[in-house]
């Protein structure tokens, strides 16, 4: 690759490396020279020395290790994820007898009547395979419990108490107060967590413990090899507190906001916010920008509220703690609010997104943006979808059609395919985060984690190790050992763009980062196995050993 014209004398060349550059072709050479924080030249030794070695210029020998672009994960909440531990390290609840010790422990230390929270975790990751009820939550009769599982919460009987919560409550909108044989409700409340008393949202944290619990997730997150992230769901403190990071020079990399909004409010309330947000896509720098659009269409695949094409089944019954045979999950909203909610957004200058999981969701989402494409095509906006768990061809081909981008989190392969491959059709399961038939139809695809809970990369939910990713989309081998429809492997090559070159795509920063070429923004991360020829399992094991953004190290391994 020639110099590019603009330099001369690098600042710094990395030499005698193994420079995975990413580029169309996905070349590999040996150095890379950087000046003025972007990369002046990639190319072989020889030339890269003899073009860009100056009398300052810092060489560095990389002694054959690997370089790879600077990472993405696409989806994730670090504010939450850094608060979760900040007070102290969470146990992993990978069992009924975890929530009872757990639930022990802390009742030893909370004041009797205040509520203890059982941490964000699903019943696909219990070795029960089966969702908590009220009755293992009253291991304490003194506290009110609440087990976190995201779009469905379970509470003890004390907790249904001073809710308020009987067997006469009706069901609010959009939600479930989920009934035992006895016409009694059993603590599964699904969708309707604000029916709960007495929980404080934020367990009282200080807006100066928000910001370092916020700055010291995304430090972790560099020390993982990440050196861009997508915050999967920002509200206005949340913008606030990324804003006074990026203020005071403490962003340690590199944000793009996803503003959510609640599709559950009046539609004439949600246009009127919508018109007079001060900022939507692309507003921003190459530190801190915003996204896109997003709202919730339907709720969770490890908790049975994804809207689903055909019912859970009888497994669902045990897995999600379901008592209707024809359950498919929540469809949040209409397609008919949907399309008027994006097509606001749209006209404000919004990508759009959603969390869709189910195939009932998706095809929701896609018939939305499928009538907004009719009046202009939605492709140039490079709308997504998020999550988009169980697939069809039909899908898949709309989206081709349409433009639409997949944000996808490989590692649920990894955790919850058992509990669903109990539960979902032979069918659907072939189409459960298809990659290659994402690839081979020309989609593309974003990597990412959804981290909402916990600090370590590898044990936290979800985990945000890129290398944990890379490795489930390569394998898709599953906890059991077991691999999860193997024709949907994805080769190792495009298993590092899912993470570098098609997540900036995504974030509209393909020109400037996502691969190491001339020009763009010298983002890139040293790592300690060879990626392209390690052992196929060892790819999960891989360590970053330095981490660089704009040329500046900003993470060394001790």
């Amino acid at each position: 690759m020639a110099p590019s014209a603009w330099t001369a004398n690098a600042d710094l060349i990395l030499h005698n490396g193994k420079i995975l550059t990413v580029d169309a072709k996905f070349s590999v050479q040996s150095a890379v020279a950087i000046t003025g924080g972007r990369i002046a030249m990639v190319g072989s030794d020889t030339a890269v020395l003899a073009a860009e070695r100056g009398p300052k210029t810092v060489v560095t020998d990389l002694h054959g290790a690997t370089v790879l672009p600077g990472l993405f994960d696409s989806h994730v909440h670090p504010l939450g994820a850094g608060l979760s531990e900040f007070r102290g390290k969470l146990p992993v609840f990978d069992s009924y007898d975890a929530i009872r010790q757990y639930i022990r422990a802390q009742a030893a230390r909370t004041p009797k009547g205040q509520w203890i929270i059982v941490p964000r975790t699903f019943p696909t990751r219990l070795r029960e395979l089966r969702m908590p009820t009220r009755e293992l939550l009253d291991e304490t009769k003194d506290h009110p419990v609440m087990f976190d599982a995201s779009y469905v919460v379970v509470v003890n009987s004390l907790g249904l108490k001073v809710s308020g919560i009987t067997r006469d409550t009706p069901n609010p909108p959009r939600g479930e107060i989920v009934h035992d044989r006895n016409g009694e409700p059993n603590g599964i409340i699904r969708n309707a967590q604000h029916l709960l008393k007495g929980l404080k949202e934020d367990a009282g944290f200080t807006l100066d413990e928000k910001r370092r619990a916020l700055e010291e997730m995304l430090r972790r997150y560099v020390e993982a090899g990440l050196t861009s992230i997508g915050d999967g769901a920002v509200y206005a403190e949340e913008i606030g507190i990324y804003r006074d990071l990026k203020a005071a020079h403490r962003l340690p990399l590199r944000v793009t906001l996803t503003a959510r909004y609640d599709a559950g409010r009046p539609l004439d309330d949600l246009r009127a916010a919508i018109q007079a947000l001060p900022y939507k896509t692309n507003d921003g720098d190459d530190w801190l920008r915003f996204g896109a659009f997003k709202v919730n269409v339907d709720g969770g695949m490890t908790i049975g509220t994804a809207y689903q094409r055909h019912p859970y089944g009888e497994f669902g019954a045990q897995l999600y703690g379901m008592t209707n045979a024809d359950d498919r999950g929540q469809l949040f909203e209409s397609a008919e609010k949907l399309l008027e909610i994006f097509r606001t957004a749209r006209d404000k200058g919004w990508t759009l997104s959603a969390h869709c999981q189910g195939g009932g969701a998706i095809d929701n989402f896609i018939g939305a943006l499928a009538q907004l494409d009719k009046e202009r095509s939605v492709a140039p906006t490079r709308s997504h979808l998020i999550h988009a768990s169980f697939q069809n061809p039909h899908a898949i081909a709309e989206m081709k059609r349409l433009g639409l981008l997949a944000d996808v989190q490989p590692a649920w392969l990894y955790f919850d395919s058992p509990g669903l491959q109990k539960t979902m059709s032979a069918e659907a399961m072939k189409y459960f985060f298809p990659l290659r038939s994402y690839i081979d139809a020309g989609i593309i695809v974003a990597g990412g984690s959804d981290h909402m809970i916990g600090h370590d990369k590898n044990s936290a939910v979800n985990p945000y190790n890129p290398f944990q990713g890379m490795w489930n989309a390569v394998t898709r081998r599953n906890i059991l050992g077991e691999v999860v429809h193997p024709e949907q492997r994805v080769t190792r090559e495009e298993a590092l763009r899912m993470y570098t070159i098609w997540a900036a795509y995504r974030h509209f920063a393909e020109k400037s980062r996502g691969s190491l070429e001339a020009g763009k923004l010298a983002d890139l991360v040293v790592i300690d196995h060879d990626y392209l020829k390690c052992p196929i399992d060892e790819i999960r094991q891989i360590e970053p050993t330095q981490v660089m953004i704009e040329g500046r190290t900003v993470y060394t391994r001790r």
